[in-house]
């Protein structure tokens, strides 16, 4: 029998997913990919993996795995569960990893080695709206058996990190308006820079819809329809604007107000029913400058690693 990993319980929507695929919103597939890419490479740091490798993405409850191999090893990132974060550690034959809750949006499980399953247009990610990617294109459930690249842990010793990469949790979400913010009314802006939106219940991996003031349109609420982009604050006619998430469509028709700069990406993903945001308007270098200094604290995360 090859060296897997066996989903005893698949939590509420635990998927495969990588940092999603690139080239194909022309023919209508979105990159998917995990909704906190920064926590995603943050685990396969923790465990020698590729950054961009595929880990199992776990959503408010986690899942249940049994190790049907001699020994591998994984590390959990994200959102927190009670189970050491940051930190690689050693699974044996038989063993079981039960995650259970999770302290807000998604966490993330990666194995060294990495998943060996095959890629579909250049990605493991998991898109399940049209059922391709990951293990079987759906989210996982009991029974489902995850083959693994290496039927053996490498022998050393475990490693962990100090802190997350600093996310700034505190501040607003940067965006940069438009690119139909002219479509709306100058109360409409103010509104969005200075008032508080709920995500509603009616959230997923495609996008969260948030309730807040209304965002009045000048004339019509739909434009013909354009490409979209992960982070987009699309307003419909409701004037209630909803931000969406890597599963989103790759065209549209309703203005877009603004959209969260990729640094803060993460955070916008790891947002559930409930969360308060809060947006601020920044210039597009300011966009610039904030993901160079992401990427400079991601950089610096390696040399953070400590024997565990």
């Amino acid at each position: 029998m090859s060296a897997a990993i066996r989903i005893v319980e698949g939590g509420l929507f635990t998927t495969v997913q990588d940092l999603g695929r690139v080239g194909f919103q022309r023919l209508g597939v979105p990159p998917s990919g995990a909704l906190d890419p920064i926590s995603l490479r943050t685990a396969n740091l923790a465990v020698g993996n590729p950054a961009g490798a595929a880990a199992l993405e776990m959503c408010r409850v986690g899942c249940t795995i049994e190790v049907e191999t001699e020994s591998v090893r994984v590390a959990l990132a994200g959102a927190e569960v009670a189970h050491p974060m940051l930190e690689s550690f050693l699974l044996h034959r038989g063993d079981t990893l039960v995650i259970g809750r999770i302290a807000g949006g998604a966490c993330y499980l990666a194995v060294e080695g990495g998943f060996d399953i095959a890629p579909v247009l250049g990605s493991l990610s998991t898109y399940t709206r049209a059922g391709f990617g990951g293990l079987h294109g759906g989210r996982l459930q009991a029974d489902d058996r995850l083959p693994l690249v290496q039927p053996v842990a490498a022998s050393r010793r475990e490693r962990r990190l100090p802190h997350p990469v600093p996310a700034e949790r505190d501040r607003p979400l940067r965006v940069i308006l438009g690119p139909q913010d002219d479509h709306f009314t100058e109360a409409a802006i103010d509104a969005l820079l200075s008032a508080d939106f709920s995500v509603t219940p009616d959230a997923d991996r495609m996008g969260l819809r948030l309730s807040g003031p209304l965002l009045t349109h000048i004339g019509r609420p739909e434009i013909a329809t354009d490409g979209l982009a992960t982070g987009v604050l699309q307003v419909p006619g409701s004037g209630q604007p909803i931000a969406l998430l890597p599963d989103r469509h790759t065209s549209g028709g309703y203005p877009k107000i603004c959209t969260v700069i990729t640094a803060d990406l993460h955070r916008l993903g790891q947002s559930v029913p409930g969360t308060v945001l809060r947006f601020e308007a920044v210039a597009p270098e300011q966009a610039r400058v904030a993901l160079a200094k992401l990427e400079t604290a991601m950089a610096s995360m390696a040399d953070l690693l400590r024997e565990a």
